[in-house]
């Protein structure tokens, strides 16, 4: 346990491999719980299930809690919220497999912010790796078809997970700000913000008519995402920026597709094309890439 714990390319694989399963749930929990309702109940029960095992941290930690909380609500509306929000909204009208390709945008999405924000320059294969990873994405939105893209013929699904890519992406970066917290508490507080910042969403879903409430399925797709998407990957996620640092581990992102892909053609039956395969290769090769060019900048330094 304590290997896994301390190896962080085996805890960011993991939360590949959940935040893949993610998308497939989403997917199946179309007209079955609406976006917004999902998001909010994906929280309510990520509380429920985080806080037998973290009311102690949290009370032994409230002094930093209470001090920096304004952050804290403010990492869990971007990061948790807002971005699965745009997640279950978007799988409404685009593939699983689109979607988790898609994810893949976000290392380009920090690789910028810490370079504004903190200096943080990319060695050069790290800049040839994220634009194979940007290249396989714009193939993916544009279904292949590249003129759709001059046109900005784009499928409603795909902006909006374009846009949920960003937000995450700038939730990575953000998490530089989170204090000092045990990650039990981090996430408790996270879960019960998420909550609370996506009742106004759920609230306008059923004015305007649009909310589905959860049958069978449904909420078995609510549980599901609460404690495996939700609590398990945040928490392995958080761990692994620790380890090895933002940049690095948002790279891991771009496993998602490859497992996303597999599980949604095994579960959901979609159609898996020639031009998901080139998108594919373009991104585990630009991940191979900037690991490569991270390890070679690191050994330059120690000689």
């Amino acid at each position: 346990m304590k290997v896994l714990i301390r190896n962080p390319f085996i805890l960011l694989s993991i939360v590949a491999l959940l935040w893949g399963g993610n998308a497939v749930a989403g997917k199946l929990a179309v007209g079955h719980v609406s976006p917004m309702l999902l998001t909010s109940l994906r929280w309510f029960f990520a509380c429920v299930f985080i806080a037998p095992l973290a009311w102690r941290d949290g009370l032994r930690e409230w002094s930093i809690i209470r001090q920096h909380w304004l952050t804290l609500f403010l990492l869990a509306a971007l990061g948790f919220t807002a971005f699965n929000a745009l997640f279950y909204w978007a799988l409404n009208y685009t593939s699983a497999i689109n979607v988790t390709i898609e994810q893949s945008a976000m290392p380009l999405v920090v690789f910028f912010g810490n370079f504004i924000l903190f200096g943080l320059r990319p060695v050069k294969l790290q800049l040839i790796g994220f634009s194979l990873t940007l290249i396989g994405v714009l193939i993916t939105v544009a279904h292949g078809d590249i003129s759709s893209l001059l046109k900005l013929d784009l499928n409603r699904g795909d902006a909006l997970m374009l846009l949920a890519t960003l937000l995450y992406g700038g939730y990575t970066v953000a998490l530089k700000f989170r204090p000092p917290l045990h990650w039990r508490s981090m996430i408790m507080v996270l879960a019960f913000f998420a909550f609370i910042s996506s009742l106004p969403f759920s609230a306008y879903e059923y004015s305007a008519g649009y909310a589905i409430m959860p049958d069978a399925r449904g909420f078995g797709v609510v549980l599901y995402i609460a404690i495996f998407p939700s609590l398990i990957a945040q928490s392995l996620y958080m761990r692994g920026v620790d380890l090895i640092g933002g940049n690095r581990a948002n790279l891991f992102i771009n496993l998602v597709p490859v497992f996303g892909s597999i599980l949604a053609v095994v579960i959901l039956a979609e159609d898996f094309k020639a031009y998901h395969f080139m998108a594919l290769c373009l991104v585990v090769g630009g991940i191979l890439l900037a690991e490569q060019g991270v390890k070679k900048s690191q050994a330059h330094k120690l000689t």
